[in-house]
């Protein structure tokens, strides 16, 4: 493991764990509160709730968010960053959401509103690490 992964995953999992307060604890909290008043039950209640289990799930993805990129690293900078958080995006913040709206009786604009936001900061997540990982540097020639 390089120095390079580990600081990038302390600023990856910093940034989206502020990222998912201001989204989820800022933004979105009156839509959620709505949202219970017209499906009870949708959630648990909050003496029942493990948001623990958010911040463990924060940091297996903030690091293997980093371990990844550093296996497939190019040095092309804040553009392979921008790829990168796509791709994930692609993966992991698409099927969350549509998944959630197959199963639970979300209106559609909050399944587009989930997969929007986790898109921005997942493009976010990707410029920081790219940035943690710099450009390559060029060689210099024999002398």
């Amino acid at each position: 493991m390089t120095k390079k992964v580990w600081i990038g995953f302390i600023y990856v999992y910093l940034f989206i764990e502020i990222a998912d307060f201001l989204i989820h604890g800022v933004l979105l909290s009156s839509t959620y509160t709505a949202l219970l008043s017209q499906v009870p039950g949708l959630y648990r209640p909050e003496s029942d709730q493990k948001i623990w289990i958010y911040f463990v799930i924060g940091l297996f993805f903030a690091f293997f968010f980093v371990f990844i990129f550093s296996k497939g690293y190019q040095g092309k900078g804040i553009a392979e960053g921008l790829r990168y958080g796509l791709y994930i995006s692609l993966m992991t913040a698409l099927p969350a959401a549509y998944a959630e709206y197959a199963m639970h009786p979300i209106p559609y604009s909050m399944t587009l509103t989930w997969f929007c936001s986790d898109t921005i900061k997942l493009l976010i997540a990707g410029i920081i690490v790219a940035m943690v990982f710099g450009g390559k540097q060029k060689e210099a020639a024999p002398a």
